[in-house]
């Protein structure tokens, strides 16, 4: 039993560090983390190998950080356009 419960947590480590590399490389993190539970090593090899996509997809974070730097503008205009009134 304590050899499935390691096997597990390395897999599992395993998934998130490919999670956060294939972020790096551009890539979806959901989707490489899905298929580093199933395919592990290989995934990981593949992440390494592959090149960045010439036009890279916005990730989830880059999704957020837009978002919130215009949620930031529109406040900011508010309130300049209250202060000249």
């Amino acid at each position: 039993m304590g050899d499935y419960v390691s096997t597990g947590m390395f897999w599992g480590t395993l998934a998130l560090i490919n999670a956060g590399l294939a972020e790096q490389k551009g890539r979806s993190r959901l989707n490489w983390f899905l298929l580093s539970l199933v395919f592990g090593p290989i995934a990981t090899a593949l992440i390494v190998v592959w090149e960045r996509p010439d036009s890279p997809h916005e990730t989830y974070g880059d999704f957020w950080a837009r978002s919130w730097s215009r949620r930031n503008a529109k406040r900011a205009r508010k309130r300049s356009g209250a202060e000249t009134r």
